[in-house]
Parts: structure tokens; sequence; C-alpha cells
């Protein structure tokens, strides 16, 4: 998932309101299609009721005080399960992790009360500093150990298990002895945690690195994937070689949908989150991106299963 839409962290506490947000209840994510709440839809929401049946949202935008855009997602979420995606935890960071953001993570989500909260396999803090992009982790013994203990600590001070989704890579380190799908399985054995499975970084990933994506999705342990992400990636070329990008600006590729139905038979019938952050579309392009999701789901033959935290 790209790290997006206006990102913001502002180190105090979260006030909350009165009535509405005292009143939540943690709604469980359907095994159904959902969108990405951007503020560019806000008055969509705020005007009806769009047809989805949840949404996510990312959980660094409402890291604030007060003001509209709280009282915002408070009026949306009323009406709408919610799941909350993470972009600047830094899990995978060697410095550990900021305690101050945890805080302000643990205020939002007690207020709210997401049905899922998520996170990336990455790192993207270093000195204090926040840098705007999802960093890669070599894939050693060393890093699995850094991230377990990470996303443990994550868990605690969360009050919650959470789900790590698998990042879209475009370099690869010399030292990475583990699978990517075996070192995100594996971490998620270790701590509790489940999984995001992102079937459009995994596509983009195995194209810029050169193995097969079916390889990943036959790996992955079934029973730990709590949600799924699609979206769209950009086509692109690097000292005259192809490239794909995950920019979450365009509408789902062939290949996406492909490895999404490969993924549902293989692990049934899950929370579907289609993204867009970059070059938003009207809401009703962003809701028949997700009808198509709906319908590879629908074609499982199952009924929509209720998914909450993982345990």
């Amino acid at each position: 998932m790209a790290a997006g839409d206006g990102m913001a962290i502002e180190h105090g506490a979260i006030e909350h309101g009165t009535g509405l947000a005292d009143a939540f209840a943690r709604d469980p994510i359907p095994a159904a299609a959902g969108i990405g709440l951007r503020h560019t839809h806000y008055g969509d929401f705020l005007n009806g009721r769009p047809a989805t049946a949840w949404i996510e949202v990312h959980s660094e935008n409402y890291l604030c005080p007060g003001g509209p855009r709280l009282a915002t997602l408070e009026a949306i979420r009323r009406h709408y399960p919610l799941s909350c995606h993470g972009v600047g935890l830094s899990l995978g960071s060697a410095e550990g992790l900021d305690t101050a953001h945890l805080a302000l993570l643990r205020s939002l989500f007690d207020r709210f009360e997401p049905g899922l909260v998520s996170e990336h396999v990455s790192w993207s803090t270093t000195g204090g500093d926040y840098l705007n992009d999802l960093l890669p982790l070599p894939y050693t013994e060393e890093a699995l150990d850094t991230l377990v203990r990470n996303i443990g600590q994550a868990q605690d001070a969360l009050g919650r298990s959470i789900l790590i989704e698998n990042p879209s890579s475009y370099v690869t380190f010399a030292e990475s002895a583990i699978p990517e799908w075996e070192f995100c399985a594996e971490a998620a054995r270790r701590s509790g945690c489940g999984l995001l499975l992102d079937v459009n970084n995994i596509h983009v990933s195995a194209f810029n690195h050169g193995y097969d994506a079916q390889d990943f999705i036959d790996a992955v342990p079934g029973e730990l994937v709590g949600e799924i992400h699609i979206a769209g990636h950009a086509d692109t070329e690097w000292d005259g070689r192809p490239v794909l990008i995950d920019d979450h600006g365009s509408t789902v590729k062939e290949a996406v949908w492909d490895l999404l139905d490969a993924a549902l038979a293989r692990i049934g019938p899950k929370p579907v989150l289609m993204e867009w952050d970059l070059d938003l579309p009207p809401l009703d392009t962003l809701l028949g991106e997700a009808a198509r999701a709906q319908a590879a789901l629908d074609r499982l033959g199952a009924e929509p299963r209720i998914l909450d935290d993982v345990a």
C-alpha cells in the first residue's frame, strides 16, 4: 500500500467527544468488499449512504486532537464497520517503536472501535524523523526477530491483535535468506498477529524481482489471513527495464484480478478492500471496482462471513 492521503501526525491527546463516539461498538468486518475512505469522498458519505459493506481509513490521518476530520469520521463511522490501516508505525525499525505514537493509536482505536487494525512489514522512521515511504526489510533472522518484538510491543500497547501487510518492493537485499512469504508467515506465527494479503503488492514485487506470484499465494497459510487488499499500479521503466510501481492511482489490472481469484479459491472468503490513493476518481468508479471484488467473493458460493480481530 502506498503511504499518502496527507498523513498528519500530531503528538497530543485525542479528545473524546460525547454521545456518538461513546456509543460505538466494535463492529466486525464482513467477508465482503469494502473501500478506502478518502477526504475527496467525505461529501458522498455525509449526504448519502454509498453501497459499501465497510470502510477503511489510514490511522495516521486521524491522530489529531479534534476538529472537522474526526467529526466527519464519527458521522460516517455510525453507519459502517471500520478498519484502521497504519502507514507510520515502522514495525521493522531496529530503533523500536514510538511509544507516543502507540498511545495516540490506542486512543483512536478505543474511540472508534475498528473491527480490524493493520500495519506494514516495513520501516519508515529513523532518529525520530518520519519518512513518507514504506521501506523494505532484509529478510533475515535478525530482521525477523526485530519485527516480532515490535509487533508484540504494538499489540500489548494497543490491547488487540493486528494484521501485517506484505509490502511492494523494488530492491532486494543480498543478505536476505528467507522468502518473503515465509518471513511474513513466521512473523505472524511467532507474534500471534494475522496477515493482510495485498495481492497487488504480490504481483508488483513478483514482476519486479522475477518470481512467480502464484508461489506466494500457494505458500501463504490461509488460516492466518484476515484481510485482502487490491489496488491499481503503474507500468513504468527504470534504466531501460520495465518496473511496476504500487501507486494506487488506477483501476485494478487484469493480472491482479486473476491473482485475487486464485487467492480466494485457495484461502476462502475474506474481507477485500479496494484501495485508491492517487488521482482519486468519482466515488462511483471506486464502488465499481469494489463491486467486481464482491463478484469474485460471490463466485465462491459462500454466505458472507464476519471476521473480527484475529485471535
